[in-house]
């Protein structure tokens, strides 16, 4: 499992006009899911993101009670090293990855945390205004 996590002052997800997703003030957590991941990854991406002290002051969302928006992100398993055209083999298939993003998402709620999120297999046009901006890469 791979999570791009930044800090916002706002992002939103919107799809078919429709805004499906929104928060303030919290963290924008891109993520993509490969063949390998389990419950048990997600349950443990859910815990780092949420502890992950990248608010101000060295503070992590679970620690000042920030919201998370979650989009799903098959392109971060892109793989462009050769030639122009990236391959898409380390994503999972949508059939693994959508349950693994909800318990990703379930986990969060389970600690706490307010959680928005994109919506699975849609054309998603998403938004956010970083703050800081602070971005980090999670790789489990």
């Amino acid at each position: 499992m791979r999570a791009v996590v930044q800090t916002v002052g706002r992002a939103s997800v919107t799809v078919d006009d429709e805004v499906v997703g929104a928060i303030s003030d919290g963290l924008l957590v891109l993520l993509g899911v490969t063949h390998a991941d389990t419950p048990a990854t997600a349950a443990t991406m859910a815990r780092k993101v949420h502890e992950l002290r990248i608010l101000d002051g060295e503070r992590s969302a679970a620690d000042v009670g920030a919201p998370v928006l979650v989009v799903s992100q098959f392109t971060l398993y892109g793989d462009a090293r050769k030639g122009r055209r990236p391959s898409w083999t380390a994503a999972a298939p949508a059939e693994v990855a959508e349950p693994l993003v909800t318990a990703f998402a379930e986990a969060l709620r389970a600690r706490g945390a307010t959680v928005r999120t994109g919506r699975f297999r849609a054309h998603m046009l998403v938004e956010s205004v970083n703050v800081g901006p602070r971005t980090v890469l999670l790789d489990l």
